[in-house]
């Protein structure tokens, strides 16, 4: 697969896992993606993904986009993770159509972070807002063309939380990212003190659209949660990958049978792979037909809904227990730091404590399938 992400592009996807593999160490290093590998996925069209095609983007149904994400972080999950964010362009399809114009103006190409919790109470002053806060958790924030934080909202938003776009320069960043995985997505805080935002240039995040096209009629909220969730699908693919190669290998310096040639270990691979491949099938087979409902303008049903959100729950813990597996299997060889089951028992670690992936998906779930209103507040 050697696909041009679009028609313009100089940069396929291709030559940017190979980047990304040959400086995956750097990012755990550095605690971020640099920046020119950040332009390296812009080129490749990865930020303009879920740019509106009126305004130049590639508007990608969701899968394909998923697909993308689920490939880089195979990878290295850092990657993928910041990558994900891509994504993020749909929550600002309810910008005003006037400032999503200023907002592309020189080009759909746009790198979109965000530190939404937790939500600050700030002043309000004619026409925008006086930001002051700390917000937590913007990962990919140091190579962001627009940052947004989470607002109390008022009158205006119905009492429902906003988020207000701030450039770069208007924002300080805290570099606090000091974690066991997921090291290179610099997850750092962000700090605002005393910076008017006007109203344009604020949003109900998962609000009504603004941009008539189908991506952004397909559920935000739930959109946000499947980018998260392709980065375990990634991840716990590269560790079965691994451990399957390594059993294939030669036999041990002790003389006992190759991996391959034990029982145990042929089962416990296989069943890890039938775990994954059935999430995943489930994963995508569920986006597609939320995609295809939309497409055809009609809204997507509350139980579609809820499946999207139990489909990346579920295929992020079925990642994180096939890195698991792949780790147990491999023996004492795995616990030295250079053995590459600590990276992925490290990144499938973190992906699975995110509040949009927790055991409470599961919950509310299970009530929508039930016509039982779920717990969880904006849950569909």
């Amino acid at each position: 697969m050697t696909e041009v992400l679009n028609a313009t592009s100089s940069a396929t996807l291709d030559e940017v896992l190979k980047t990304v593999e040959r400086r995956r160490e750097e990012f755990a290093d550095q605690k971020s993606v640099p920046g020119d590998v950040i332009a390296e996925f812009k080129k490749a069209g990865i930020y303009r993904a879920a740019t509106p095609k009126q305004f130049g983007g590639d508007a990608l149904p969701p899968a394909e986009f998923l697909k993308i994400i689920e490939r880089l972080s195979t990878v290295d999950a850092s990657a993928g993770w910041v990558a994900s964010f891509g994504s993020a362009l749909v929550y600002l399809a309810a910008l005003p159509l006037e400032t999503q114009a200023k907002l592309y103006a020189d080009g759909p190409d746009v790198v979109f972070a965000g530190g939404l919790f937790p939500i600050q109470k700030v002043d309000r002053l004619p026409g925008g807002w006086n930001v002051t806060g700390e917000w937590k958790f913007s990962s990919g924030c140091r190579g962001a063309d627009i940052i947004g934080v989470g607002l109390a909202g008022g009158d205006n938003s119905n009492g429902k939380p906003l988020t207000a776009l701030l450039r770069p320069g208007q924002v300080q960043i805290a570099e606090n990212w000091d974690v066991i995985g997921l090291k290179g997505t610099g997850s750092n805080d962000l700090r605002v003190q005393g910076e008017f935002v006007p109203d344009e240039w604020t949003f109900i995040r998962g609000g009504e659209p603004t941009v008539d096209e189908a991506l952004y009629r397909y559920p935000a909220i739930a959109y946000a949660a499947q980018v998260l969730a392709a980065v375990n699908l990634g991840t716990g693919r590269a560790a079965l990958d691994y451990a399957i190669q390594v059993g294939s290998g030669r036999t041990g310096i002790t003389g006992a049978p190759k991996l391959a040639d034990r029982a145990y270990y042929r089962i416990d691979i296989a069943k890890a792979e039938a775990s994954l491949l059935s999430a995943r099938a489930f994963f995508y087979d569920i986006s597609e037909e939320v995609f295809a409902t939309v497409s055809a303008g009609d809204p997507a049903t509350n139980k579609q809904k809820a499946l999207l959100r139990l489909a990346s729950t579920h295929v992020a813990k079925v990642g994180a227990a096939a890195v698991q597996s792949a780790y147990t299997l491999s023996g004492t060889a795995a616990i030295y730091d250079s053995n590459p089951m600590q990276r992925y028992l490290r990144d499938a670690s973190v992906v699975t404590q995110h509040a949009f992936l927790g055991d409470g998906i599961y919950d509310g779930a299970g009530a929508v399938l039930m016509d039982t209103p779920p717990s969880i507040p904006a849950f569909i």
